[in-house]
Parts: structure tokens; C-alpha cells; sequence
């Protein structure tokens, strides 16, 4: 903190009432988090609020405070991926407020998180911002109503206006590094929710010798006496008491005065409409030595519950059981009937969890059940066997400050197929049970299915890498991660994050029958928690362990055999729940399956690409008066190899320019692309005009079984004269760019696509370059975009040539292809040729042009 600092409400942090530990290491912070989710809940007319910001290293968002549901409840929730199909990590990551109003939107929008969590609410998560500067995200919860209704538009306003200002605060504290860190160490704030009291408390001073009486607003009104009307003398109250309990009273009073002691007494005092309430009064003598006087004084509380007392009595003659929650599921109350029910003692009961203090209810299929109820903010009531064959009913009904629920014994035979967890009825029909599997974590489930989801769209080993390391180190709150994949019995290191490069090295190439945590996981095919430096020391004498505190190592086992192995870091001793080593077995199949699959895309990926770069020119020829620039770009998705090509084929004093798309993404398209590349090349050395060519080529493409369609846009250059000849075959037109930076789309006449009709009539366009003029030819590869037609790209593509001031043509084709090499999620191939007119500047005469025919 630094020193001199003020707290956003103004308030120096020395002065903290419990000092800057007790409210985590960044108070100020704190202060606006718990202003902000009480604000947001107060808005949204949520039950629950939650902020997560963003994790120092910036792969998480962190659940930093909680208003209504309590963050023991989340559990593997409190940390995100940012990367994560999750409505919290979209709207960080996209700056925009996501919106589900009920279960059936978030069903349709966000199916993993509806299944992972099957309840009926709404949502709506918002960024926190500050300017472009983005600290995380704030969410609320509410009841999902059955008309589908969600925030209303005033709202949502008033929702994104509270996480603006906490974005403005954080960014003050960002300023004058008073933010804090935020890792998975960071504990969260949890903030109640605002309730009005159900118990009044009134303070008085009465002294007994004068009958004088100092009494707070909050005791007159507790005598229904309005502050203003107290005369100040114990006989106005006295006379609001039921006159049959006054002298009991003044006894207790005066023997507690005599003989020191505290004064515990019950009244009743009577309204202005004869209706009676009972009210608790407390009182002692004043320890007072300076002031004899104090010791006819009483001072105490009055303290009027309502009729919270008269309920708890007649809770207590119910049979049933009885019982309160907190919000983060403890007993506050229970009543005799469920300590017999249960069999355990009220002691045993108060300030814990009920699945703590009985195995039988440690069940995850009841804790779903209180989660939904949690949640939700709806009644659940369901069944619950307790060992050996006894069956239960409970029901839990969910409040702002916790939950009330009942316990009884199932009276009656129960519904056929019911099982522990199901949901019941008052009545129920007859039944033989069959209890069902417990259910997992919902937590643990979202893992599996995020992680499972997002390695289905990992194509390549480093992508499936890549996925690992954005979903595993959030998710447990790893710092280090790395993957090695097992090449001819020896571990080699595909990818890592977090590691310095030295610290891996001298294990590259390692035999998997060393003596080493991940050898000897991969080898077992079990997973290898190590939870400290001294038990890795101890397992493994003379090993390097200055790089983390803990680790987990699991094997990588796809098909029966080993495929790799997955090493995860963490700072400080971590300990591994059970729960949480079977999750961590479980992905890593799921990583060992996807790794499998990946390595063998990769192989015949790159025999796929070597067959087709075969078959385009490795090297453009030099020629006079011209400059050519090629250039290949594979699309990024996928096994999809492509028919795309271009070629420069020299012609006596003339140049052929040519390129071509051949339909579909397979080894076919590609086979088919080197036999028209071959036939152009025979039916240019035969000396045939353009459109000759191009007829030619499209009765050779008919002739193949099955006949696939292709474009093509072919030119011949004269380049002594600037003359070119050029036809189109259902291709994208060619741009020309002149000297003065124009340029323009040469929108000129052609022909269908190659491989329709052998009677096709391909017409020839003539135009003569000026020098310094470039001829653009590329496919649609290279224009197309989702979302858009295939014109607009065109016109963007002639736009950027036009705008380009590269010198060098090799760069100018580079500068075109940037934007497209960039994509990560590009599909198609694309093919450019650049041909740009630069006659020598010696005089000579230039050899007449071939008439065109």
C-alpha cells in the first residue's frame, strides 16, 4: 500500500478498524468490490452478484466477490479460463454485456453451461472497464420467471453503469499501484445481502431509586411510544406492560440490583389495538467504583423478536424436523424432532455443514440438489437414504440470508424408480427403489466438457498444446505447464508455458526408462501427484527442483499405448483431493486422445502439402521487360488440401501468365490441378491462341470421370509492346494498378467455368500496359470473407493494391497476403500472381505483336 494512500470512501487504510489483513491485502479495492456487486444485486434485482478480475498473468478471471451465493458453493467455478465458452469470460473477453434471460437462452446459447448446470435462472454478465483497459467481469443471478423474462432495459442500463464505475475505480487504484494481485491464492469477498432486521434491540438507563429512565428511539418504539412523547420516567413504560406480569418484574429487579447479578426477564407488552407481543429485557448494575450512585442503576436491553420467539416454540412441539441454513450451507437453527431424526446432537449440528457432520448426506447427488435451490432461489424437495435402508424426505426452501428446510421419515411406499437425490412430492405411490450413481461435481463436469469441446476444434499437436495450457492452468491454478509426445521410445518436448527454456532442455530426448516423476508416470500409466519439494527429493534423490513447489504428471495413454506426457507446476505446496486427481486422470485421456488424433493430421498434413507444392513452380523464370512475383497460401483449418495454382510459362518472345482454382479440398483437387497446370503448359507450346487454350482445357476437364469444375484466368504478354491478351473461365477478374497509384478492377467479358459445356466459347480481351504498370491475378481465396459477397472483398483488395507503396514487387505480394496470413480460422487457399511491366530503358525496337484472332 503506499504510504499516505486514501481508501475510496476517503477513509486513510491505517485507520481500518481490523487493520488491512483482516480484509486481504488490497482494502481499498475491496471497498469498491463490495459497493459495486451490493449495487449491482440492488439494481438487477438479483440474488446473487459475483466479480471476477482478471489473474495477474491474465490466462483467469478470479472470483473476487460474492453477494448472495456463497463462494464454497462455486468451487470449481471461482477460477475461469478467459478463453472459455463461459457468458462471465465472453463479455471480458468481447467487451459487450451477455444476456440470458432464462434457462431455455442459456440452453440455445450456451449449451456445455446448461447442462453442467440444469437449473431455472437468468443471468446477465457485464465487463469491467475503465477507458480500453478491461479488469474482468461482474454477473448477477435471478430467478428465471416463467414468462422468459430477464432484465429490463433500464436495468441493464443501471447494471453496466455500476461495473463502469467499478471499472473507474480499479483504474484510479491500477494508477497508484494500490489494485493488489490477483491469482487463484486471491481469497474472495463476500458480501451479505441487505435484509431488515427481524430482531429489535432498545438500550435503556433506569434508575430505580427515582424511577428516572433513559431510553433510545429504538426502546420507545418497542412500547409503541413515540420518541418525541418519552417523558423520561420507567412508570410510561410500565404502564404498556401487562399489568399481571409488572410485579414478577419489579421482583427480578430489585433481587438482580440487591445481589449483582444480570436480570433475565420475559414481558409482554400490550398495543394501542389490545394485541400482546413478548419482549426479552437484560439488564446488570454498572461496575462503577468513582460513582456510588451506579449501583441502583440498571442498564440493559430490551429485545423484541417478533413473533420469532413464539415460532421457535411452536417449531419445537412439531414432530418433524426443523432447520436453518446460512448461506453457506451451516446450521443455524435446528429443532429437537431433527436431532432425534438424524441422530445426532444439537451441538454436534450448530455452525457446521449437514453433508460434514453426516457421511451418508456427503452425497454430490444432494448437494446438486441444494445447489439448485441455491441457485435457483426455488423450493426443491427430494429424497435421501440413510444407511442402511431408511428413506428420508427433504425440503429446502431458499431465502436472501439462507434457507429454511424440514426433514421427515417417508410415510408411505415411494415412487417406482425413485433413488436418493430424486425430486418428490407430498404424495407419493408405491415404489421399489434402485438408487441411482451418485452425480459428479458440476464443476468437474463443465471441465470435462470445456476442455473436450475445445480440443474437437484443435486440429494440429501445437493447437491441442495450446488448448491444454489456456484450459488446465486456469482451471487449477497452475503456473507451468508442458507436453512431451514419445518419438522411437524417448520423450520429446512438443510445448510448455511457463518454464525457462534451460529447465526443459536437459530433458529433451529423454529414454522413458529413466529414473525420472514423468518417465515413471508414463511408463506405469498412472498419474504421479508430487504435493512438495521434499516428497519429490525424497522419491527422486539429486533431481533439479528449483523450479516449482508442486506438480502433477499424467501419463498421456491413447489406444493402450503411451502417446506423451502432460507436466503441470504450481507456486506453493498444493495438496490434490481425490475429486480432483480423478478430474486430472479423466482430461488426461481427453488430451492423450486429441494429442493421437492431432499427431496424425500432422503427418498426413505435411504429405499432403509436400504432394502439392510439388506441383507448383519452385522458381519463377527471369524475363525481360517483366518482374513476376508468386506467392501459395494454404488455408489454415482443417486436412483440406486445395486445387489452387499459378504458373509462368515463357513462349518465344511472349510470356504466358495463368491462375487457376480447382474445386474442392482433397488430394483429388490437387491431382486434378497437376494435370490441367500440364495440359496448359503442352497447349502453350503447341502455339495456340488464349482462347484456344483455354477451350482445350475445358474438353480435357470434361474428359475426366468424375469432372470437377474449375476457374482460371489466363493472359499472354507481349512484352516488347505492353500488349496482353487475356481470358477468364469463371475466375475473379484482374486488378491493374497504374504508375500513379490507381487502380482498378478489369471487369473484362469471359466464359463459364471449365468443366460445364465442351461447346463453351471462351472470348478474348485485349489492353495494352503502360510501364510500371502491375497486373494482379489472384482466387477467391484471397477476397472472400464471411459475411460479406465476394465483390466487396474484391473492391478491399483494390484498395489495399491501390494504397501499397512497396518498391519491391516480392513485397508488395507479402504486404497483400498480411492480412490473410493472420487468420487463424481461414478455410480456403489462396493463389497470387504479380506481373508488373518494366521495359529496359535502353532504345530499341520492340517486336511487333502477334495479331490478335
Amino acid at each position: 500500500m503506499i504510504e499516505g494512500s486514501v481508501s475510496a470512501n476517503g477513509v486513510p487504510p491505517s485507520s481500518y478498524p481490523f487493520g488491512a489483513a483482516s480484509v486481504g491485502e488490497a482494502p481499498e479495492r475491496n471497498d469498491a468490490l463490495v459497493r459495486a456487486v451490493s449495487r449491482a444485486v440492488e439494481v438487477s434485482g438479483a440474488h446473487a452478484g459475483s466479480v471476477f478480475l482478471v489473474s495477474d498473468d491474465g490466462r483467469s478471471l478470479v472470483l473476487t466477490a460474492a453477494c448472495g451465493t456463497p463462494p464454497s458453493l462455486l468451487g470449481d467455478w471461482r477460477r475461469i479460463p478467459v478463453n472459455s465458452h463461459l457468458p462471465v469470460a465472453e463479455a471480458y473477453r468481447f467487451g459487450h454485456m451477455v444476456h440470458l434471460a432464462d434457462v431455455k437462452e442459456t440452453m440455445r446459447r450456451y449449451p456445455q453451461l446448461a447442462v453442467a448446470m440444469p437449473y431455472a435462472f437468468g443471468s446477465a454478465s457485464v465487463p469491467v472497464r475503465a477507458g480500453e483497459q478491461t479488469f474482468g467481469a461482474m454477473a448477477v443471478l435471478w430467478t428465471s420467471k416463467p414468462e422468459g423474462m430477464g432484465l429490463s432495459r433500464a436495468q441493464r442500463r443501471q447494471l453496466r453503469s455500476t461495473a463502469d464505475r467499478l471499472g473507474t475505480a480499479l483504474a484510479g487504484l491500477s494508477a497508484r499501484r494500490a489494485l493488489g494481485e490477483c491469482d487463484e491464492r486471491t481469497a474472495p469477498v463476500v458480501v451479505p445481502m441487505p435484509y431488515a432486521p427481524v430482531i429489535r434491540v432498545g438500550l435503556f438507563d433506569w434508575n430505580l431509586d427515582t424511577g428516572a429512565l433513559i431510553a433510545d428511539d429504538e426502546l420507545c418504539a418497542i412500547f409503541g411510544i413515540p420518541p418525541c412523547e418519552f417523558d423520561g420516567r420507567a412508570a410510561t413504560l410500565a404502564a404498556r406492560v401487562e399489568p399481571a406480569d409488572l410485579p414478577g418484574f419489579r421482583s427480578a429487579a430489585l433481587a438482580a440490583v440487591e445481589e449483582g447479578h444480570v436480570l433475565a426477564h420475559c414481558l409482554r407488552t400490550r398495543d394501542g389495538g389490545g394485541g400482546q407481543r413478548m419482549v426479552e429485557l437484560w439488564g446488570r448494575v454498572p461496575d462503577s467504583p468513582d460513582d456510588p450512585g451506579a449501583s441502583s442503576h440498571l442498564v440493559g436491553a430490551v429485545l423484541d423478536s417478533g413473533s420469532g420467539m413464539a415460532a421457535v416454540a411452536a417449531i419445537e412441539r412439531l414432530a418433524d424436523g426443523f432447520f436453518a441454513l446460512s448461506p453457506d450451507g451451516r446450521v443455524t437453527y435446528a429443532n429437537h424432532s431433527l436431532e432425534d431424526l438424524l441422530h445426532i446432537s444439537h451441538e454436534e449440528l450448530l455452525g457446521r455443514c449437514l453433508w460434514d457432520v453426516l457421511p451418508w448426506l456427503g452425497d454430490p447427488v444432494y448437494e446438486d440438489r441444494y445447489r439448485a435451490a441455491t441457485i435457483s432461489q426455488q423450493p426443491v424437495s427430494f429424497l435421501v437414504r440413510r444407511p442402511p435402508d431408511e428413506w428420508l424426505v427433504f425440503s429446502l426452501h431458499p431465502g436472501e440470508q439462507g434457507m429454511t428446510g424440514w426433514a421427515a421419515p417417508v410415510r408411505q411406499p415411494l415412487p417406482a424408480g425413485a433413488g436418493p437425490g430424486t425430486s418428490v412430492a407430498e404424495d407419493c405411490p408405491p415404489v421399489s427403489l434402485s438408487p441411482p450413481p451418485a452425480a459428479p461435481r458440476l464443476g468437474s463436469l463443465y471441465r470435462v466438457l470445456q476442455l473436450g469441446s475445445a480440443l474437437t476444434q484443435a486440429v494440429t499437436a501445437h493447437e491441442v498444446c495450446d488448448v491444454v495450457a489456456e484450459q488446465l492452468l486456469p482451471a487449477f491454478g497452475g503456473q507451468r505447464l508442458a507436453v512431451a509426445v514419445v518419438d522411437e521410445q524417448r520423450l520429446h518436448l512438443l510445448a510448455q508455458r511457463g518454464w525457462p527454456e534451460d529447465v526443459l532442455a536437459r530433458y529433451e530426448g529423454t529414454l522413458l526408462h529413466a529414473r525420472l516423476p514423468v518417465t515413471d508416470a508414463l511408463t506405469s500409466g498412472a498419474p504421479l501427484f508430487v504435493e512438495s519439494r521434499q516428497e519429490l527429493l525424497e522419491a527422486y534423490p539429486g533431481i533439479p527442483a528449483a523450479d516449482s513447489d508442486s506438480w502433477a504428471f499424467l501419463p498421456l495413454i491413447a489406444s493402450g499405448h503411451p502417446v506423451g506426457a502432460c507436466v503441470i507446476g504450481f507456486d506453493g505446496v498444493r495438496l490434490f483431493p481425490e475429486e480432483e486427481r480423478g478430474l486430472l486422470t479423466a482430461l488426461g485421456g481427453l488430451i492423450a486422445q486429441a494429442l493421437e488424433r492431432a499427431r496424425l493430421y500432422d503427418a498426413e498434413y505435411a504429405l499432403a502439402r509436400g504432394l502439392q507444392n510439388a506441383l507448383l513452380p519452385h522458381r519463377l523464370p527471369r524475363l525481360p521487360g517483366l518482374r513476376v512475383a508468386g506467392r501459395y497460401l494454404p488455408g489454415t483449418r482443417g486436412m483440406d488440401i486445395g486445387g489452387d495454382w499459378y504458373d509462368v510459362i515463357p513462349s518465344g518472345q511472349e510470356v504466358v501468365l495463368i491462375v487457376g482454382d480447382v474445386e474442392g479440398h482433397n488430394v483429388a483437387a490437387a491431382a486434378t490441378m497437376g494435370q490441367l497446370r500440364s495440359a496448359v503448359r503442352a497447349f502453350v507450346t503447341a502455339g495456340h491462341d488464349p482462347s484456344h487454350v483455354v477451350a482445350s482445357t475445358n474438353r480435357l476437364l470434361l474428359d475426366l470421370d468424375p469432372a470437377p469444375l474449375a476457374s482460371c484466368c489466363y493472359v499472354r504478354f507481349h512484352p516488347g509492346s505492353g500488349v496482353v491478351r487475356m481470358v477468364r473461365a469463371g475466375h475473379c477478374p484482374p486488378l491493374l494498378r497504374l504508375p500513379d497509384g490507381h487502380a482498378e478492377i478489369l471487369d473484362l467479358p469471359g466464359g463459364p467455368l471449365l468443366g460445364v459445356a465442351g461447346t463453351a466459347d471462351y472470348p478474348e480481351a485485349e489492353l495494352r500496359l503502360v510501364p510500371g504498370a502491375v497486373l494482379a491475378m489472384y482466387t477467391d481465396g484471397l477476397v472472400e470473407r464471411r459475411g460479406s459477397d465476394i465483390g466487396s472483398g474484391i473492391d478491399r483488395l483494390r484498395s489495399s493494391l491501390a494504397r501499397r507503396e512497396e518498391d519491391r514487387l516480392e513485397d508488395l505480394a507479402d504486404a497483400l497476403l498480411r492480412d490473410a496470413r493472420q487468420s487463424r480460422d481461414r478455410a480456403d487457399d489462396i493463389a497470387l500472381l504479380l506481373t508488373q511491366y518494366a521495359p529496359s530503358p535502353s532504345p530499341r525496337t520492340a517486336a511487333k505483336p502477334p495479331s490478335a484472332r
